[in-house]
């Protein structure tokens, strides 16, 4: 058995290692399963939710180092001291030689063994799965994991690297943590690291086992598709997704692989960027048959894209896309039926306050239990972990249910597989399909549709961005005055009748989280919503979100940027965006 020794190494504090909401980042689709005779696709990539970035600043020499010290400092001695710990990511570059130096760092804390998915790969959903299901050969269970990730964005030698922590439940550590982990790393004067511990052959499964000062420390390399298959999980898309998609929609379900389309993870998420959206899974909304420039005779029935650490999605019909918003809606209205978890009914039903009211109508007539969030999962987490939450999202693609705590990709994939499923018991012998845009017009025609986009202004002057939403903070002093100028915009949009800064008491901890972003509620059910983002590598990125409320079914069926044109107007005059930023159009539209 090979020796090593703790070594203590003298280090410096870096300015900025503030974790976001999920973590620390700097910067430096694939789909189809043919379920009978239905077509479907499936398409991978690259995301997550706010970790640190950029693979050049985390290459400084004990940069990296600093930051898992930190957290370390952070959790108290039983998370640490003897404890079980998982190391994983998306895979992109750098990813390989941070295992290594995490590895090393945990054996000389105390750790008593590491787990590490094949080849470092572990989606987001599936190390949390891990963390709660896994059991080791000697009856171990996990304490928590670091994940190597930057979510949606682009990997490379140039581009983004991230990393977050992820507590026993299987979620992203509190505020209370990456408060104490950002602390230290203000005043970090040395680190632990074992340096003469040899890397270990991340490639091979088996494990690996040590002897330190503090006794035997194992690191175990696991089959992680095996594992995520038996948690009912997926992935793909140039990212960890691949690894998953195989074993799940071809080997369990019965699809085709020639219906996977990148799903072999790489480094750099094959030059592209892999965020699930209409704007980023060209190749997808091509074959689905949403490109004007690129028709397709017959495009597939089902299609889904994935991100890099597979957490998020985006859900597809034959020339037809599904909004996040209505996504989760539509998963939760059909839950009960359709989907054999939650036969014995939801606990109830939680969103991200930018995710449209489409899930309070649905949780409102099936009289379920109803919470609006601040944008973070976490914030869903200790509701599921106090029973209170079965299923929840946000619009950022991000759909999940309390099987694990990290919003989960192929999870909903699966969800609405089974609800087209359900939907189609009796259709299976030729006869016409219900589809998916079949599925969402019988929604809105029961619930209304909640018509809705996403503006994002990305790397605006922060000093501007700030600007801009002082001003929309200090009309709210006034709705007649708001609804005066709203009226000298656009005459037919309805009146304000609240505007706030959203705050959010958590009913579990009684914690507060103020200033999550500001909103205009009009009386038909419509809403603005200006957001600051953090997830952004350099400079600031405004969030606008438009929301228009239909309840008319005979009008449920407008075109979308028809319908929000009003209230696009009003939100771009009210906030006088392009005086603030200089700004004429969006970075992005969603």
């Amino acid at each position: 058995m090979v020796m090593f020794k703790a070594s203590r190494v003298e280090t410096t504090p870096f300015d900025g290692q503030k974790p976001g909401t999920s973590g620390l980042r700097k910067k430096a689709s694939h789909s189809y399963i043919p379920i009978s005779s239905m077509d479907l696709i499936w398409n991978g990539a690259d995301y997550d939710s706010v970790p640190f970035r950029q693979v050049k600043v985390f290459m400084q020499p004990n940069y990296l180092h600093n930051f898992v010290q930190s957290t370390f400092n952070a959790l108290s001695a039983e998370k640490v001291k003897g404890a079980t710990l998982v190391v994983s990511g998306d895979g992109r570059y750098f990813s390989k030689d941070a295992i290594q130096i995490i590895i090393k760092m945990s054996a000389a804390n105390g750790v008593r063994r590491v787990w590490v998915g094949q080849n470092g790969l572990l989606s987001t959903p599936a190390v949390s799965a891990v963390i709660r299901e896994r059991v080791g050969a000697d009856g171990s269970k996990a304490s928590g994991a670091f994940i190597l990730t930057a979510s949606h964005n682009p990997g490379g030698p140039h581009e983004d690297f991230g990393i977050k922590y992820n507590m026993e439940n299987g979620g992203p550590a509190p505020e209370a943590i990456t408060d104490k982990i950002y602390e230290n790393t203000k005043t970090l004067k040395e680190y632990f690291i074992a340096e003469d511990l040899p890397d270990v052959d991340i490639s091979a499964v088996g494990i690996t086992s040590f002897r330190g000062p503090e006794g035997e420390f194992d690191v175990d390399v696991f089959d992680s598709a095996t594992d995520y298959v038996k948690l009912m999980n997926y992935d793909g898309l140039h990212g960890v997704a691949g690894a998953y998609a195989k074993p799940i929609f071809v080997d369990e379900l019965g699809g085709q692989e020639s219906s996977l389309i990148n799903c072999t993870p790489k480094e750099d998420f094959g030059g592209g960027h892999p965020d699930p959206n209409l704007t980023y899974a060209k190749e997808l909304v091509t074959r689905m048959g949403l490109n004007k420039e690129k028709p397709q005779d017959n495009p597939p029935e089902f299609g889904a894209a994935g991100d890099g650490d597979a957490d998020r999605n985006m859900i597809l019909g034959k020339r037809f896309f599904v909004t996040p918003s209505d996504s989760v809606a539509i998963i939760a209205a059909n839950a009960v039926q359709a989907i054999p978890y939650f036969s014995a009914g939801l606990k109830g039903v939680a969103r991200s306050m930018p995710t449209s009211a489409a899930l309070d109508v649905v949780a409102k007539h099936l009289n379920l239990k109803f919470f609006e969030v601040p944008t973070g999962w976490k914030f869903f987490g200790n509701l599921m972990d106090a029973g209170l939450c079965s299923v929840c999202g946000e619009e950022s693609f991000g759909t999940g249910s309390d099987h694990i705590r990290e919003k989960d990709g192929i999870w909903a994939v699966l969800a609405w597989l089974s609800i087209l499923a359900f939907r189609n018991k009796d259709n299976l012998d030729g006869k016409t399909l219900v589809t998916v845009e079949d599925i969402v017009r019988q929604h809105w025609a029961t619930f209304g549709r909640h018509y809705y986009t996403r503006y994002d202004y990305e790397n605006v002057d922060a000093g501007s961005a700030k600007e801009l939403m002082a001003h929309l903070v200090k009309l709210q002093s006034s709705l007649p005055e708001v609804n005066k100028i709203i009226k000298g915009i656009r005459s037919d949009v309805s009146d304000v009748v609240k505007a706030d800064e959203f705050e959010y008491k958590d009913p579990v901890d009684g914690s507060i989280s103020k200033h999550q972003g500001i909103r205009y509620l009009f009386e038909d059910g419509s809403r603005l919503v200006f957001r600051l983002s953090g997830t952004g590598s350099e400079g600031a990125t405004i969030r606008l979100y438009i929301e228009q409320y239909e309840k008319d079914s005979s009008k449920t069926g407008r075109d979308s940027q028809e319908a929000l044109a009003p209230l696009v107007e009003v939100a771009l005059k009210l906030s006088k965006m392009q005086e603030f930023t200089g700004r004429s159009v969006p970075t992005v539209i969603t």
